[in-house]
């Protein structure tokens, strides 16, 4: 990274402190700009979220090439959330530690493995696994749906799997293929809240090795705060089962 991006950075991070500083890596014509944006989480201490309007802001003066954010007195090694997104937005992450001063930069491998990727919703959660095989396995794509954590908890808030599986381009079933969508309640809910793939009698996965024995039936599935991973689909998984769910535009084996 160039000096002059560095020093623009490190003294964001230094004007944050102890707060995390976040800001976009821009390309003006031939240079390079480090351009500061105002963080907005709600614990700005511990995480960091861009101001829309900067990062509006931003992409009138060039093209966004970088992510940058400090960690506020630890090291600058990504975290679960950190290598999440840096893959969600396609773009390099660069993280400053502050006031250690070391600067690390991550880049998008372009496809996560579907099993043993660390929980963080929104990003590597129970849908994008399911998003993510389906793109892989049938060439489907879908919207990136935003969802706050912990939707599911009120019934004030919208039920997201029941008012969106339609338009995504799904119809109920009654009984499951290799393939479908199913729908779970887990937990202390007051929607269903929990989703993962039904594989039948064949956990195989694209180039993956799935460690799941047994006769099955299978699941593909990301558990909130666990890895994702293949399960035999039974017992209290099947009495957790609220929808099953097949894309019209699915060819589900039998």
């Amino acid at each position: 990274m160039r000096k002059y991006i560095l020093s623009a950075i490190q003294a964001h991070a230094v004007a944050e402190y102890p707060k995390e500083c976040c800001g976009l890596l821009l390309a003006v014509g031939r240079k390079q700009q480090y351009y500061p944006c105002r963080n907005i989480a709600a614990d700005p201490g511990e995480e960091f979220r861009i101001d829309p309007k900067d990062y509006a802001a931003a992409e009138d003066l060039g093209e966004v090439i970088g992510i940058v954010h400090s960690h506020p007195d630890s090291t600058s090694r990504p975290s679960p959330h950190d290598l999440a997104m840096c893959e969600a937005t396609a773009l390099p992450w660069h993280i400053l530690s502050w006031p250690e001063g070391d600067l690390r930069s991550i880049t998008p491998a372009g496809k996560t493995p579907l099993l043993n990727r660390p929980f963080v919703h929104g990003a590597w959660d129970c849908w994008q696994v399911c998003a993510d095989w389906y793109k892989r396995e049938w060439g489907l794509e879908f919207e990136t749906f935003k969802r706050a954590d912990g939707w599911w908890e009120s019934e004030d808030n919208t039920s997201l799997y029941e008012a969106n599986y339609e338009a995504a381009g799904f119809v109920r079933v009654d009984h499951p293929l290799r393939g479908d969508l199913i729908v779970m309640m887990v937990g202390r809910t007051a929607h269903p809240n929990h989703a993962g793939i039904y594989l039948g009698a064949d956990p195989t996965l694209p180039k993956e090795e799935a460690n799941a024995f047994g006769p099955g039936p299978f699941l593909l599935h990301h558990l909130y705060g666990r890895p994702s991973e293949v399960i035999v689909f039974g017992g209290p998984w099947l009495d957790r089962t609220r929808l099953i769910l097949r894309h019209k535009d699915a060819q589900p084996i039998t």
